[in-house]
C-alpha cells in the first residue's frame, strides 16, 4: 500500500531532510527544456498555441542540442521566464547583454563582488 509523502518525511532526521532539500534545489536548478516545461505545468500543445506553431515543432525543439538564442528566448518567455546568458570565469561572472531586447549594452555582473575587469 502506498504511503503519504508526509508520513515518510516525518520519520526522517533533520539532517536527512536538509540533505533532501539540497538535492531538490540542485535538481531544480538544472533541467532540460522538456522538464522545465512540465515543471511550469505546460503541455507541448499549450506552448505551441502560445508560440503559434504546431505541437511537433515544440517536440523537435525540446530534443535539439543546438539552436538560435532567439528561439530559446522565445521558448523561455512563452513559459513566463526571461533568458539571461551568463559567462562564468574563475574570477567572476558576467551577464552578456548582446542578446537582450532592451538593455544599455553594458556588461552586468551577478553581484558587485563577481565583476572584475
Amino acid at each position: 500500500m502506498a504511503k503519504k509523502f508526509s508520513e515518510l518525511t516525518s520519520k526522517m532526521s533533520p539532517e536527512s531532510l536538509a540533505q533532501s532539500e539540497l538535492q531538490l534545489k540542485a535538481m531544480l536548478a538544472e533541467m532540460p527544456l522538456h522538464e522545465l516545461r512540465r515543471a511550469r505545468g505546460l503541455s507541448q500543445q499549450i506552448l505551441a498555441e502560445i508560440l503559434r506553431v504546431q505541437q511537433p515543432a515544440i517536440a523537435k525543439l525540446e530534443r535539439r542540442t543546438d539552436m538560435y538564442i532567439s528561439t530559446l528566448r522565445s521558448h523561455i518567455e512563452a513559459m513566463g521566464g526571461q533568458l539571461e546568458i551568463i559567462a562564468r570565469f574563475p574570477d567572476g561572472a558576467v551577464k552578456i547583454t548582446n542578446f537582450a531586447d532592451v538593455d544599455s549594452g553594458a556588461a552586468v555582473a551577478e553581484t558587485p563582488a563577481d565583476y572584475r575587469v
